[in-house]
């Protein structure tokens, strides 16, 4: 088993709570979003988030807006809905809840080896 693919799939399964927690506060463009993930070391790429903005979209948890731009095409920015306000709410309660239960675990799994 190789270990990037393990790291991979973690990433993976945060990647949709983080794209959420990122626009929790201003509508983003793709662009910021990847700039806020590459900071994070989140490191994502295009062909990857637009399926997952559409899928997000589609499930009524974002909404978006085009703006026009004075460094070239129109940008589509994205924003949380109302639903999507409440979704993240609830990933925030669970996130803290598989946070706590982990190091609770890898604790008693390192305490155990010493």
């Amino acid at each position: 088993m190789k270990i990037e693919n393990t790291k991979a799939q973690m990433r993976k399964g945060v990647l949709e709570y983080c794209i959420l927690s990122v626009l929790k506060d201003e509508d983003a463009y793709v662009a910021e979003i990847l700039d806020t993930l590459k900071d994070a070391k989140l490191l994502v790429v295009e062909g990857t988030i637009y399926p997952l903005l559409t899928r997000l979209k589609n499930a009524g948890l974002l909404n978006y807006r085009w703006e026009e731009s004075t460094s070239g095409p129109p940008r589509k920015y994205y924003g949380l809905t109302e639903t999507g306000k409440l979704f993240l709410n609830e990933l925030n309660t669970t996130w803290s809840e598989l946070q706590n239960a982990v190091n609770i675990v890898t604790r008693q799994k390192n305490k155990k080896n010493e």
